[in-house]
């Protein structure tokens, strides 16, 4: 033990003797000591449990990136698999990040039925995969994106897994 290490026992030794000594009165006159020291550090303790729970709201923002991280939560609470990176190779190709966008000029949109939204999701397929919790619009971004993936999870595995269009 280091002599420092040493005076400090030493010193706590002391202390307690003389409050043994000293008998009740002081431990008495102790007690609100330790009250305070228990309480005050009881206190942070609440205020620290209050923050916690304040943060655990989830916000995003409204634009590409906020869109795509709300999806990944509800997938992620739906067990549909994906990554951003996945999800955003994928906007990046079939809306440029437009979540208005629509096809109206391929087979789907000929036969009455164009794809829309950030994955170009035509309603048939958004319907068919569309997620509990999200928008039944499939303008909505993160409704757009998380129907998409799903959709991706059951025919490719992934969104991952989709290089072209699907």
């Amino acid at each position: 033990m280091s002599a420092n290490g040493q005076n400090r026992h030493a010193r706590t030794g002391r202390l307690a003797r003389k409050l043994a000594v000293a008998g009740t009165g002081a431990a008495v006159l102790a007690l609100p000591l330790i009250g305070a020291a228990t309480a005050s550090a009881a206190t942070p303790a609440a205020a620290t449990t209050t923050t916690t729970t304040a943060a655990t709201a989830t916000s995003y923002p409204d634009n590409l990136d906020g869109w795509i991280r709300e999806s990944l939560d509800i997938m992620a609470q739906h067990g549909i698999p994906g990554t951003y990176d996945g999800i955003y190779r994928n906007i990046m190709r079939e809306s440029s990040g437009n979540p208005l966008a629509i096809n109206n000029w391929d087979i789907n949109a000929i036969n009455g039925t164009p794809s829309k939204g950030l994955l170009q999701v035509i309603d048939p397929t958004f319907q068919a995969y569309h997620v509990s919790g999200t928008s039944w619009d499939p303008y909505d971004p993160v409704a757009n994106i998380t129907a998409a993936c799903n959709y991706a999870a059951d025919r490719y595995g992934s969104m991952d897994n989709v290089f072209s269009a699907y």
